[in-house]
Parts: structure tokens; sequence; C-alpha cells
């Protein structure tokens, strides 16, 4: 479970995140037989089953927006929207505070969940911080749906953790409609000429030249010794009498940026076909290139990647080919299969297998140095507290408290003083290895939460 997982990790020490998380498809996928994922499954149903349902209680007390937002997913939607609101939204509360400063995520997803997506990353992260809804075109049709439009968008959701972000600014390749506007010069390079006039701006601008005069709608873009300065430099190509022909302003293809800057619909990279050579047969592959394209824009080389659901390693092979570190998390043991195999036919194979962890990581990134031992913090808890329970709320003597981890050490918590906090002996016994959220919801449940 990634959860427990991302709970070990460090603060700021990934710089991109990218996660392509069950979508709420209410379908079960599974791998075919005899492909190279074979075994690997899922089921993107969700009920409140499938959740623990002290986690929302969590959320509740401690995000409150993020709590709201949910809450109005389930009143718009229902529980099971809910119930995959309350799985993700702890999940990406952990995910904002491992990332750096400079960091960005790219969550992927369809239109299912995405609009109430964005309201628990708005929550988390902030508006201020979404850089922009991305639609990706996964495929040319979808006849599969009848009384409606066929659904052939994926929306890949960028936040940043700040406004000081990486961004390497990427460009889409030119068109062939585009390319055949250029011609050859005499040397044999690719130019193009564009027009030298704009809507009007400035009516002084609205005279004859070379025998040319705008439009009544237009006016030149330059004054008349700025296009006498760039005809003699050659940058200005007449028509052939040298008159009102203007061809216009010479723009040669190699002094331009390589294509059109990214825009937010992504509509030249394919989704992986059933022949393709990278295709594994996992269920909801998604292309290299594709990862490709956010991990140049959104990090450098030697940054850390990270993928929390990782599955058929896509994200692990393109940070890999692109010479990025990387780590990626998943609930299935097959990933680990398919990330040591399509590593190995990668653009830069790896001839030695990764390093696979199944223990949760223990931070070490709270209080400069090492955490003091949790028996030396008591008494500062115990004013931090004002000597009451951190569990009934009860006020007790010094010597009847007992110190609590408050995310279990079985789960990845640590010593620091953020993870510790006093309960009284009955307290401390009732939570035992509980989760703090667990804990909560039997306080409750017995009656025993006094003082709220």
């Amino acid at each position: 479970d990634n959860l427990s997982i991302l709970r070990g990790f460090n603060s700021d020490m990934v710089d991109l995140v990218y996660l392509d998380p069950p979508f709420n498809s209410n379908q079960d996928y599974a791998a075919p037989i005899g492909s190279p994922a074979e075994g690997a499954e899922f089921k993107d149903t969700w009920t409140m089953d499938d959740v623990k349902v002290e986690e929302h209680g969590l959320l509740a007390d401690e995000y409150p927006a993020v709590y709201k937002a949910i809450d109005a997913a389930s009143e718009a939607h229902g529980k099971g929207m809910m119930a995959y609101l309350v799985m993700m939204a702890p999940r990406l509360i952990e995910l904002k505070r491992i990332l750096k400063p400079t960091g960005s995520i790219y969550l992927h997803c369809d239109d299912t969940a995405d609009s109430y997506l964005v309201l628990l990353l708005d929550a988390i992260f902030g508006r201020s911080n979404q850089r922009g809804n991305i639609a990706w075109k996964r495929q040319s049709s979808n006849n599969a749906v009848t009384k409606s439009v066929g659904r052939i968008l994926d929306t890949i959701l960028w936040y940043t953790k700040t406004d000081n972000y990486t961004f390497n600014q990427q460009y889409q390749e030119r068109s062939t409609t585009e390319l055949k506007e250029y011609r050859r010069d005499v040397n044999g390079r690719l130019y193009k000429c564009n027009d030298l006039t704009a809507p009007v701006s400035n009516h002084e601008r609205q005279f004859t030249w070379r025998g040319a005069t705008p439009s009544n709608s237009r006016s030149w873009i330059y004054d008349q010794n700025e296009l006498e300065n760039m005809l003699s430099r050659g940058e200005i190509e007449l028509g052939r009498t040298g008159n009102a022909k203007l061809r216009g302003h010479v723009c040669y293809l190699d002094e331009q940026a390589p294509g059109q800057k990214l825009q937010n619909l992504w509509v030249d990279i394919p989704r992986v076909g059933n022949t393709a050579r990278e295709r594994t047969g996992y269920p909801t592959q998604k292309p290299l290139k594709l990862l490709e394209r956010i991990i140049k824009a959104s990090s450098n080389e030697g940054d850390l990647v990270l993928d929390p659901f990782c599955g058929c390693a896509t994200t692990m092979v393109s940070a890999h080919n692109l010479d990025r570190n990387w780590i990626g998390i998943d609930i299935s043991p097959k990933a680990v299969d398919l990330v040591n195999l399509r590593l190995r036919g990668a653009q830069k194979p790896l001839f030695q297998d990764v390093v696979v962890r199944d223990h949760i990581p223990h931070r070490t990134d709270l209080v400069l140095g090492m955490a003091p031992p949790p028996k030396s913090q008591k008494h500062t808890l115990y004013g931090m507290q004002e000597g009451k329970c951190a569990g009934c709320l009860v006020h007790f003597p010094f010597r009847n408290m007992t110190i609590d981890h408050i995310v279990p050490q079985s789960k990845g918590g640590t010593d620091h003083i953020e993870n510790l906090q006093l309960l009284c002996g009955a307290c401390n016994s009732m939570k035992g290895a509980k989760s703090q959220a667990e804990f909560m919801v039997s306080l409750k449940d017995a009656g025993l939460r006094f003082g709220e």
C-alpha cells in the first residue's frame, strides 16, 4: 500500500510526481494470458467497504477544506465517489509533503472523476498552484457508447507545490500542413514570408511603401525607416516587379522555435497499440512518449521522479532513458517483474535488477540530526498539551501520562516530537497499534472522547 510507504519518505525530496491511479471507472481489469503482464489485475469499483472509514474522520478533523470537497462529491455523485476520494486524499496530502518546493505533480484521470479531483487538488495544493488541465487524445474514436458522444480524452491535472517550479518549455512537432508553407531559397534554406501588417494600432503607419498600402483596417508593423533597413538586410522579400506585390517578412525555419509551444491539448501521442513494441498487456498502459514529455517539461537530469501507482513501469523506463533517478511503488508484486523486464529492453538497457524494498522506510528529516529519545520529550509534550490526554482530553498528573507514537513505528512513524503525544494509561491501551484515525473512531464509539 503506497500510503504507508509515502508516510516514511522525507519531506521535500521528490522533484516530480506522476500518478495514474484507478479512475473509479466501475470496471475490473486483467492482463491477457500469455502477455508479459499476465497476472496483473485490479478492481476499479469503490464503496465505503473498500476504504478505512476512520480516514474520513481524520480528514474532517485535520483537513476541513479537503473534507468539504469530499462531502460535496458525496452529495453530488454518491457514496462511490466519496469512497474513491477518501482513498485518494491522504495520498495526495503525502505527495504534496514529499515534493520539493520546485516540484510538480501530474495526476492522470478521465472525466469520471476529474472535476472532483480538481476540487481535492485545489484544497490540498491551492487553486493558485494549478498550472493546467491537459487533455490527451488517447484514441481516435470510441463507438462503444450509444446515445452520446465518444469519450476519447483523458485528463492530466498539473499542480505545483509553489510558484517557483521547474519548467522546461516543450514543443510539439510542426504539422505537415505548416511545413508546406515553407520553400527553399537559393542556398537551399527553408523559409516563409510572414505578413508585415497588423490590425490598426497606429494610424501614422497607414502609408504607402514600395507601391503597397495596407487596407483600411490594418497598418504596417514597422515604420518606414525600419522597413527600408529590413529590406537592405534581406529580411523582406518583394514581388517579382519589386512593387506592391510584397511577399512579406522572411522567416527561416532553422531560426524559429522547434515547433509550436506545448498547448494543453495533446493529440500527437497515440495510445499503445495492440502491436506496439512497448506493449506489455498491462491494463491501462500509457505510452512512453507521454511520460517522456511530462518528465522533460518538469524535471532535469539527475532529478528524482516518483510514480506511486507504477503498474507496468512506463514512468520508470521513461525516467531511466532520460537520466533521471526514480522510485516506483505498486501494490502488485508483478510490477517488479515488469520493471526489470522493460528496463533490460530500454533505450539505455539496465543489466542488473532494480533495488526492491518491501518494508516501510523511516523518516530522518524531522529536526536536525537524529531525534532525541522519546522519554526526554515528555515534559515538552505535557506542556504543549496543557496536561490533557490527547485521547479523552481529560487532565491527568504528569506521572499518569504515557508517550505514544501518533503514526505507529510499524507503519513508518518516527521518534520526532511531531509524531509523539501523551495519552493516559487507558487511552494508550485502547490505541495499541491502531492509527490515530482508528483510535479516534474507537474513542467516540466508546463514548470516551470528552471535552468536545
